[in-house]
């Protein structure tokens, strides 16, 4: 069977989850052979019927590292350029592979030079790029890439053109629907860096436009995608915030984040010219949001990650208070990334005394009044609180508030995620709109649709799921005495902190804390397969959260804290549940599991 012949075949017969879910089987799934398992499996099928393709191992645990589709498209394209599968690598921006090949140059301090013919990606701005990223470049366009000047260094060459002769790398661009990079000598190093990139700083080609590129490949072109209309989205939005400035809208929650980072910088170049900049991060948040923001410390020179303690016994409002005083005394840019609430841990500090923290006036080592802060804040886990508006917790306190919408926005069917301002910080948001722009990582057409479709019904659904998890929590509790339960007190729903996410460290047993701690490890793995194993259709393994149906379970320092310090890792079972959850059945199944450990 030729490739378009596989193609066609995949397109008539593929699973529907392989463009309606955002997260796949872990059952299935071996990170050390993401995608390469899966295109194995692909090529070695008898058939290509829906249930075989249904049964394939899973390519990637999460959407925005890739999918099913992704990895079809880039083995579609190695074949056509007779490259090794690993070297073909789809973003949904057209920036963003670019950005990652310069990244990788500036840490080997290698030269690079950018080659186009017709056009660059809509709003790449080379000043901007050398300026605020630290990327260096030389950029030349060409009547045509026949005779590729000599170069000691890396030469992009960005154009629709399949092979290049003298091109280390070469980058498709397929307007409104991302771009595809080769990496032309199969250079595992770049490879690794280049998907790195994806993983952190933005997201692969979404599973409808992968599909738009494969139709196309095949001589079945779909309609032209259409710039969406974020109008009503962002009304929802601010009637959720309570704000009515500026609202960005990117591709996932780190895509967000990533502008936010480089907008304040940004700001930071543009106000406070040759300050250091700070940012004050705890060190066992989001493994995603502990990666970028020290991948992006590791790029500028003035920037500097100071770690916030924040979990086990560390009171955030303390520990923020000691640190910004001596940030002030070094006259720096103080610029400050957290969770409310804490993952895994679900823990929420005084907001009155943050706030109170956040607008405290500071003085430098020279007496001169020091720069305020601004508070990043990662409200994922409560997109529902009122930060904002005329008696928000951080009302007049300067912060930005981000959400992934793969959580609770959308009931996880797409990545997007948006930010806005309160009125203190409004000025930044337009730092951070541009730079969401320069790397082309705005929404995509679908992803917007959904967020409007579902946005309207989140409060509800957060209710809703809040209640079921209360409930869940109260029954752990009763049976199994001795457990420890991360969760909100009714003090604090009743403030309208309503997650519905918790973390539970088991009792345990053992003579060393070795021995207690390896028991412990070993009862979390069998309560999460005691429930997944008897509720398979809503028991799942999984790392995300404000999902419409049933109850995702994973242990954070094996899942989301994978790239934090070991030190700072914790070996907790950390729960999310639905609106739409079989409550007596999981509450049958750990009376169960408390009876097999009694």
């Amino acid at each position: 069977m030729s490739e378009k012949e596989l193609i066609k075949d995949i397109i008539e017969n593929m699973p529907t989850d392989w463009l309606r879910l955002t997260t796949h089987r872990l059952d299935t799934y071996n990170e050390k052979l993401a995608k390469v398992e899966f295109l194995e499996k692909l090529e070695a099928a008898d058939k290509t019927s829906k249930k075989e393709l249904s049964e394939l191992p899973t390519a990637f645990d999460y959407i925005r590292l890739g999918h099913p589709l992704s990895c079809v498209l880039e083995w579609a394209i190695s074949k056509e350029s007779d490259l090794e599968v690993e070297s073909v690598i789809s973003f949904s921006s057209q920036t963003m592979p670019i950005l990652a090949v310069l990244r990788k140059n500036k840490l080997l301090s290698k030269k690079t030079q950018i080659l186009y013919k017709n056009s660059l990606p809509n709003n790449f701005d080379p000043k901007v790029i050398r300026a605020i990223y630290a990327y260096e470049f030389d950029l030349l366009k060409v009547e045509s890439f026949d005779n590729i000047p000599i170069f000691e260094g890396s030469t992009i060459a960005i154009t629709d053109e399949a092979n290049i002769l003298g091109a280390d790398f070469i980058i498709n661009l397929y307007p409104l629907l991302g771009s595809v990079i080769q990496v032309m000598k199969n250079d595992s190093e770049y490879i690794k860096e280049i998907q790195h990139v994806r993983r952190r700083e933005s997201i692969a080609m979404t599973p409808q436009n992968c599909l738009k590129v494969l139709k196309a490949m095949i001589g079945s072109p779909e309609a032209e995608t259409r710039l969406a209309d974020s109008s009503e989205l962002k009304k929802t939005i601010h009637e959720i915030t309570s704000t009515n400035g500026l609202v960005s809208i990117g591709s996932c929650g780190l895509s967000v984040q990533y502008a936010i980072m480089m907008g304040l910088i940004h700001f930071a170049s543009d106000k406070h010219s040759g300050k250091d900049i700070k940012f004050i991060v705890p060190p066992n948040c989001y493994g995603g949001t502990n990666d970028q923001a020290r991948r992006v410390a590791a790029c500028i020179k003035n920037v500097e990650i100071v770690d916030l303690p924040v979990d086990s016994g560390k009171d955030m409002v303390q520990e923020l208070e000691r640190i910004l005083s001596e940030v002030a005394l070094e006259d720096a840019v103080p610029y400050i990334i957290a969770e409310i609430p804490t993952n895994p841990r679900v823990e929420i500090p005084d907001l009155e005394k943050l706030r109170a923290t956040l607008k405290s006036s500071r003085k430098t080592k020279s007496g001169l009044e020091a720069i305020n802060p601004v508070f990043i804040l990662d409200q994922t886990f409560c997109p529902n609180v009122k930060f904002f508006g005329a008696t928000g917790f951080l009302r007049d306190a300067s912060t930005i508030s981000y959400v992934s919408g793969s959580k609770f926005p959308s009931g996880g069917l797409c990545t997007a995620g948006y930010c806005v301002a309160n009125e203190s910080a409004e000025q930044y948001m337009s730092y951070v709109e541009n730079h969401l722009k320069l790397c082309d990582n705005r929404a995509t057409e679908l992803q917007i649709d959904i967020l409007t479709k579902n946005m309207p019904s989140m409060n509800e659904r957060i209710a809703s799921a809040y209640k079921n998890t209360r409930s869940f929590v109260d029954a752990m509790e009763e049976n199994l005495p001795g457990v420890k339960i991360n969760f909100v007190t009714q003090e604090l729903a009743d403030a309208t902190f309503t997650p519905s996410v918790f973390s539970l460290d088991l009792p345990t047993i053992g003579d060393t804390h070795e021995e207690r701690e390896n028991y412990k490890r070993e009862l979390n793995h069998k309560l999460i397969r005691m429930m997944i194993e008897a509720i398979p259709e809503e028991s799942k393994h999984c790392v995300s959260y404000g999902q419409l149906k049933g109850c995702y379970w994973t242990i954070p320092a094996t899942s989301t804290q994978g790239t934090t310090k070991e030190s700072d890792k914790d070996y907790i079972v950390r729960v999310s549940v639905a609106a739409d959850f079989d409550l007596k059945r999981h509450i049958e199944v750990f009376e169960k599991f408390c009876a097999d450990i009694s």
